[in-house]
């Protein structure tokens, strides 16, 4: 990093703790767990974290998609925690 250059500050991410929260719980399920399972294993073991540390979480939320005033489909969120965040678990 240059002299010139700042890290990012958390206070200036928007949900920086809330995303913080999550991240972490994420490492938390992914690290005993390892890899090999299939999306919706993980999926489900992250919700029940987030819900374990008193996070609202709503699983496979379906939001409308407009293009001008016209609904073209649909966006399927895997994850939205508070109301705030989307988490999509790739």
């Amino acid at each position: 990093m240059n002299a010139d250059q700042q890290p990012i500050s958390k206070s200036i991410l928007i949900e920086g703790e809330l995303t913080e929260r999550i991240i972490g719980a994420a490492f938390k399920v992914l690290n005993p767990m390892g890899t090999g399972f299939l999306e919706e294993v993980y999926e489900n073991a992250l919700s029940f974290e987030l819900h374990r540390n008193g996070l609202l979480v709503e699983a496979q939320k379906v939001f409308p998609v407009k293009y001008g005033d016209v609904i073209v489909g649909e966006y399927r969120a895997d994850l939205v925690v508070a109301g705030k965040v989307v988490v999509e678990w790739k």
